[in-house]
């Protein structure tokens, strides 16, 4: 079926699902922020993104990763700052914390940053998962926005 300019119907463009820049943690999901595990998406070279669970610390009112230098999010994360982090509430997967936002690094050259995570996560020794040469980088998570969903 051929459409004729007739036949089509021009409606203004799709609204924004932007939610006008939230950048704090809702008291409804800040229990989300204690969870074990995050999923954080970063883009790839290629452009597509690059999803990898991790573990991180909600610390001194900001979402903070220790990573690995030689891994691939942290090298997409170096050269494109921009990342996701969703957390599922495990009691209920329609219920999830998504942080979109810009990520700074820093090293964390005595594992400082590193040892602190590992008491998160009952004294895991980060440095166990690092090669020879590797280092860490405390990674800090800055919200640009912060969507808080309940479905079920």
């Amino acid at each position: 079926m051929r459409l004729t300019q007739s036949r089509i119907s021009y409606a203004a463009p799709f609204p924004s699902r932007k939610n006008d820049g939230m950048t704090t943690f809702p008291d409804s999901h800040t229990d989300l922020l204690d969870a074990q595990v995050g999923s954080l998406t970063t883009i790839g070279g290629d452009g597509f993104p690059q999803a990898t669970a991790i573990w991180f610390l909600y610390d001194e009112g900001k979402i903070k990763i220790s990573l690995n230098t030689s891994r691939l999010k942290t090298k997409n994360l170096l050269k494109r700052p921009k990342v996701s982090l969703m957390i599922l509430d495990p009691k209920n997967p329609y219920r999830y914390l998504e942080v979109r936002g810009t990520v700074t690094a820093t090293p964390d050259p005595d594992y400082a940053f590193a040892k602190k995570v590992g008491a998160k996560y009952g004294g895991a020794d980060l440095s166990e998962h690092d090669g020879p040469g590797d280092s860490r980088l405390e990674v800090v998570l800055e919200p640009t926005n912060v969507y808080a969903v309940a479905m079920g």
